[in-house]
């Protein structure tokens, strides 16, 4: 017995499958026989005298199996040796049955909430979102922002020439008055975080939220070592930091489904017990940054939504409207920072056609109670596991993260690149989500004590350099995902804004200070690494290509081949690699140890991203390569910057603010943080340059 073909068929109507198989595909050769799962293709003992045994007649067994919303097909021949027409009967098999079910990415539906609930709009298109929603706190209003976050995603995604206008320049002030604020921050998840820092400096702060101040739509993972950055700026102490713990797992695993893989494609469990092992009560850490905002003098206007801003000379005027009462508020402040995500307005006015590159469509929930003993040992995490290979031209991947008591943090996404025809949905994610948890961990789905839905799409850019893309104009600057400097294989808006908060603190403290509020000036302010850019053609490799067709088993491979590698490697090794801390030579060796054990590895990679982003690709490795070298060149040069700061700022501030930021690429920008250094002071109002203001 061979195994001679293997297909996605990208529906989840496997009946469909089978009755074509029965009714509408005839082989051109043998005699067709029909079984429960698909076929039989008996050939003649005269003509193949390649049976299996004497007597027996050789044959092509067809048959279909569902898992993960999806179908697939096998192809085995029963016989020694090919049969006689049977590349025929396969080229055939392929065509008609690409033709009979072809790539299809639905659309939600239009919907009107006038006269009927959310679940009943959207429940004969998603009927197991409808039902399940309704057993969630607050299920009502979060599936509406699922439908509505997938709506405006899909028309900034399809109309990115014409992105809705929401910035405004002004050449001349209305007021002659100094605004109230110094920072206006729109967006309250990641915004809050860098808004507390702020106040605590002694800037006036204004935060607005869309939501109810404190409400999250995701949870957030981290280490201790990561958490550590916003203790050591003064943020939180570290008892503060242990009451927002939800749960602190002992070992996390990174396995991907290699049953259908070639042997060299097949690999160990990865273990990584120090990423990701915190569970953060999200909540909870918000509203404690909201606490020490209002403390510091900073305000809070939630339930608040923003709609345009004017940039004028002396400052930015924001419009917006409270949602309750339907009031317009308006504010001023020396400077806006957009922290309102992927579906900023402003990321996609600022960077057009290439706002983003790809994105990862994420839906989860968290689960309080439900599930049979045994099921999970919440000692435990699943940082990244699939359970199947493609489904339905995407390769679906699964987190799971304990929480506080017994609850469990889902989480299943796929890296997805962004298309006008298929922008990635997060409704048709959620209906995968509520049919194939109990194919992922055994449970029933009725029994599952649901406690919070968690969503979004988290965005990737494939940055060549620093200023690839722009993050700021006059008086305005991005962060976190609005800002999406990497591509999302590691580096997330969370993740990224802990890791560098003292850098970006360090540079925006500085243009403030010196009121260098002009786009040249704060587009050097970013959260940009050159090891992490260079990573992009990793997560490119785990996306399957709009409209086209690959092996089922192909993602799963490419994963299985590099995770192998690294859980091949001492334990730092892969620590350092998945917290953005990979260096040149480690980079090297990791991809050359890979390319060795697997050679596909680069035709597949070629296949996949094509000759015009490995173009794109050699451009980052080229300025990955540089930094790296003018870091191990220039390594005295932070200590040195630091050492003219007294003389060079008060006298040149746009220079000092220039080589600072460089400093930090050489540094931050490798994964080699220049605040584990030194240590901030944020409990003093406006520190000095005397007192050593340092990342």
């Amino acid at each position: 017995m061979k195994e001679i073909l293997y297909l996605e068929v990208p529906t989840p109507d496997i009946a469909a499958v089978r009755t074509w198989l029965h009714q509408d595909f005839t082989p051109d050769l043998g005699k067709k026989l029909l079984t429960r799962d698909g076929i039989r293709i008996e050939f003649c003992q005269e003509l193949n005298s390649s049976a299996t045994e004497p007597g027996d007649p050789p044959e092509l067994s067809i048959f279909t199996w569902t898992v993960q919303r999806t179908a697939y097909l096998k192809v085995f021949r029963w016989s020694q040796r090919p049969i006689a027409g049977e590349k025929q009967i396969i080229a055939r098999l392929t065509r008609q049955i690409r033709d009979r079910f072809p790539c299809h990415y639905p659309e939600p539906p239009e919907i009107d909430l006038s006269n009927q609930t959310i679940f009943e709009a959207l429940a004969s298109d998603y009927p197991l979102t409808a039902k399940y929603f309704q057993k969630i706190p607050n299920g009502e209003y979060d599936l509406k922002r699922v439908y509505w976050w997938e709506q405006r995603w899909r028309e900034g995604v399809r109309n990115p020439q014409q992105p809705k206008q929401v910035l405004f320049q002004k050449p001349q002030s209305e007021s002659l008055t100094p605004p109230p604020y110094d920072l206006i921050y729109i967006g309250g998840a990641l915004g809050v975080i860098h808004a507390a820092v702020m106040a605590r400096l002694g800037y006036r702060v204004l935060l607005l939220e869309r939501l109810p101040f404190g409400r999250m739509n995701r949870e957030w993972n981290i280490s201790r070592g990561e958490f550590q950055n916003l203790i050591d700026l003064g943020l939180f102490t570290p008892a503060e930091f242990e009451s927002v713990i939800a749960c602190e797992y002992k070992n996390g695993f990174h396995k991907f489904f290699d049953a259908n893989n070639p042997p060299q494609c097949k690999a160990a469990i990865l273990h990584t017990p120090t990423v990701l092992n915190i569970a953060i009560d999200a909540e909870k850490l918000l509203k404690l940054c909201g606490t020490k905002l209002r403390e510091a003098g900073g305000e809070i206007w939630d339930e608040t939504e923003f709609l345009t801003a004017e940039i004028e000379p002396q400052q930015a005027v924001v419009k917006a409207k409270h949602l309750p009462t339907g009031e317009d508020r308006v504010a001023g402040g020396r400077l806006l920072v957009d922290a309102m995500g992927t579906a900023s307005p402003i990321a996609w006015q600022l960077n057009g056609s290439r706002t983003f590159d790809s994105v990862c469509p994420t839906v989860g929930a968290v689960i309080a109670d439900g599930f049979e003993p045994g099921v999970w040992d919440s000692q435990y995490g699943d940082v990244l596991n699939s359970h199947g290979d493609i489904s339905r031209g995407r390769q679906l991947i699964w987190e799971l993260f304990p929480a506080a008591g017994s609850e469990l943090t889902f989480y299943l996404f796929h890296y997805h690149q962004v298309h006008p025809d298929n922008p990635g949905s997060l409704l048709e994610m959620y209906e995968d989500f509520f049919t194939i948890l109990p194919e992922y961990r055994r449970c029933d789905v009725d029994r599952l004590e649901w406690k919070k839905a968690t969503f979004g799409y988290i965005p990737g850019y494939f940055s060549v350099a620093s200023h690839d893309r722009r993050v700021a104009v006059d008086r305005l600057i991005a962060i976190g995902d609005a800002a999406s400097l990497q591509s999302p294989l590691v580096f997330t808006g969370f993740g990224s804004l802990v890791r560098n908060m003292a850098r970006l603190t360090t540079l925006l403290d500085t243009a403030l200070k010196h009121d260098l509020l002009e786009s040249r000036h704060l587009n050097q302010i970013r959260a940009f690494q050159s090891n992490v850019a260079v990573t992009w053609l990793f997560s490119k490799g785990m996306m399957v290509p709009t409209g086209r067709f690959l092996p089922p088993e192909r993602i799963n491979s490419m994963l299985n081949t590099f995770f192998g590698v690294l859980a091949n490697e001492p334990g730092p090794v892969a620590d350092t690699f998945i917290k953005d801390r990979v260096d040149w030579l480690t980079f090297h060796r990791l991809a050359l140890k890979a390319a060795w054990q697997n050679p596909s590895l680069l035709l597949w990679i070629w296949e996949l991203a094509g000759p015009k982003d490995l173009l794109r690709w050699v451009g980052s490795y080229l300025y990955f390569t540089l930094i790296s070298l003018l870091g191990w060149v220039l390594g005295w040069l932070p200590g040195f910057v630091r050492t003219i700061q007294p003389g060079l700022e008060p006298r040149f501030p746009g220079l000092w603010l220039w080589l600072l930021a460089k400093s930090y690429a050489l540094t931050d920008g490798l994964g080699r943080p220049q605040g584990e250094l030194k240590r901030w002071n944020l409990g003093k109002k406006n520190p000095t340059v005397e007192e050593g203001v340092s990342g």
